[in-house]
């Protein structure tokens, strides 16, 4: 090792400069990064939370949804259970008032049953006479049968003559009256006069063509007097001339029709026509059996007033069928099918007054007792 000697006096040594380090930008780097880092954490951390309350926020709006709608059922529920009931507590009333009804006519018809025990002979033959009576009416007004009415009426006599209940004397005063008032009427006898017009009408379908006005064939060339002279005395009387003569006359005959003009033409008419006419002249008289049958006089005898002037104005008079015809509509056109009927149910008033006089003692006794009894 080699020595130097050292020199204390020269000056001291000046130690060379050490070179410039660069600058360290790794730190910064680092904190970048970490922000970085940081940021996308923080920004991670910060969408899950939003997630996590928009989860929260539609959980919490079906909470809301399945609330409003459990309240609505219940709601319902209530609303159905409510009327359900009130349903039922109407059934029940229904129920009560069945009970209510069946036990009042329970009691009626006990009531009944032992007033129809109580009841005698008299009650049950003026009962008797009442529907006899009320027959009687029925009979008259609607379908004014003059004889079943009137017998009606004399059954009911009959049955009020065998009680022995005085207060029907009224009754059957009033009653011979009535009887006397139909005895007084002239029955309509509809059966009869429905026959007869159903006879005209079949008539009327067998009348041919010929009977209708201007449907007959024109009439034949009437012969002159001395035309149609027997020709055995010509033969032996007449001359050669003139039976030529008379055989020229009727050739002429044969080719020249000779009409008389006195009366007036009628015109011809067609087939349809006559039928048409035949047909109408049917409908009329059936007309008029449903006039019977109603016991309807106006229309009676204006329906039959038509088939005359039909007759008089379509049909020929010269065939004997249309004045057969015309003769018995004429007849049953006079024919009154709807006399005025009396009133007969004055007696059948008396006799529910009666009926009733005697059925008011009884409950008012009734009446009485249960007044009675609930005194006591």
């Amino acid at each position: 090792m080699p020595v130097t000697e050292s020199n204390p006096q020269l000056p001291a040594p000046i130690p060379a400069s050490k070179p410039a380090r660069p600058p360290r930008i790794w730190p910064l780097w680092s904190g970048i990064i970490i922000a970085l880092v940081a940021v996308i954490v923080l920004a991670l951390w910060s969408w899950q939370q939003w997630q996590h309350q928009q989860q929260l926020t539609e959980r919490l709006a079906l909470l809301q949804d399945s609330n409003r709608q459990f309240q609505q059922r219940e709601q319902q529920g209530s609303t159905e259970i409510s009327q359900r009931l009130r349903a039922l507590e109407d059934r029940i009333e229904d129920q009560r008032n069945a009970v209510a009804t069946q036990q009042r006519q329970i009691d009626h018809n006990a009531r009944e049953l032992l007033n129809a025990g109580n009841r005698n002979r008299t009650d049950w033959l003026l009962a008797e006479s009442e529907y006899l009576l009320r027959v009687g009416n029925q009979r008259l007004l609607i379908e004014k049968d003059i004889r079943g009415a009137l017998a009606a009426l004399q059954s009911a006599d009959e049955v009020l003559r065998e009680t022995d209940d005085i207060g029907v004397y009224p009754v059957r005063e009033q009653l011979a009256r009535e009887i006397l008032a139909l005895r007084n009427l002239r029955d309509v006898d509809r059966t009869g006069l429905y026959l007869q017009l159903e006879a005209l009408r079949e008539q009327v379908t067998r009348l041919t063509e010929g009977a209708v006005i201007g449907s007959q064939e024109p009439a034949k060339a009437m012969n002159t007097s001395g035309a149609d002279q027997p020709g055995a005395d010509q033969s032996t009387v007449q001359s050669a001339f003139q039976r030529g003569w008379q055989q020229f006359r009727d050739s002429l005959q044969e080719v020249i029709v000779i009409r008389r003009m006195d009366a007036t033409v009628e015109p011809m008419m067609s087939p349809d026509q006559s039928a048409w006419a035949r047909l109408n002249l049917q409908l009329m008289l059936e007309q008029a059996e449903l006039a019977v049958l109603r016991g309807h006089g106006e229309l009676y005898q204006q329906t039959l007033d038509k088939a005359l002037d039909a007759l008089n104005t379509w049909f020929d008079d010269s065939d004997n069928r249309i004045a057969t015809l015309k003769e018995s509509v004429a007849e049953l056109r006079n024919r009154n099918i709807d006399p005025p009927l009396p009133d007969i149910s004055r007696s059948l008033t008396l006799l529910k007054g009666r009926i009733a006089g005697r059925d008011q003692p009884d409950t008012e006794a009734a009446n009485g007792e249960s007044d009675g009894g609930n005194d006591s």
